[in-house]
């Protein structure tokens, strides 16, 4: 099975008040026992958002739960980590983010062939006005679905 595919968590609020205008696959620099914890799921990105730092991209904000077998490596859960990509990618997130607007999410994070990734998405805010566009579509959506699951039942 080629790249085999386990989502540990999902930033959901992300699709809601965001515009993915952009998304990337990253690695993510861990130390430890981080990694024993993010396969428990004692992970959240909620809070976390991406910034350039010295031709760099660094994750903040993103908590992972001390493990408790760890012994005596006690790291911050909430450290800055630095983010895995091509040069290429770098320098194009970078130029983007560096445009009015532009902002540099977690959207997932996930284990792909034994190795903890992250989908990172370069994203713009909504307005309130977009949000109550959003879901008066997804309702409108679902009544659709309803009706037409309901004509063939009969």
């Amino acid at each position: 099975m080629p790249d085999e595919e386990k989502t540990i968590v999902k930033n959901r609020q992300a699709f809601f008040d965001y515009e993915i205008v952009e998304d990337f696959e990253a690695g993510i620099a861990l130390l430890g026992a981080e990694v024993k914890s993010i396969r428990a799921g004692r992970v959240s990105i909620k809070e976390a958002y991406g910034r350039p730092k010295k031709g760099e991209l660094f994750l903040f904000g993103m908590h992972i739960a001390p493990y408790e077998s760890a012994g005596f490596q006690h790291l911050d859960p909430i450290r800055v980590r630095r983010l895995l990509l091509h040069k290429r990618e770098i320098r194009v997130i970078i130029s983007k983010v560096e445009e009015r607007g532009m902002t540099l999410i977690p959207l997932k994070l996930f284990l792909k062939n034994g190795k903890v990734k992250v989908k990172i998405a370069l994203v713009r805010g909504k307005t309130k006005y977009d949000r109550r566009e959003d879901v008066k579509r997804k309702d409108m959506d679902r009544d659709i679905q309803r009706e037409l699951k309901e004509r063939t039942r009969e």
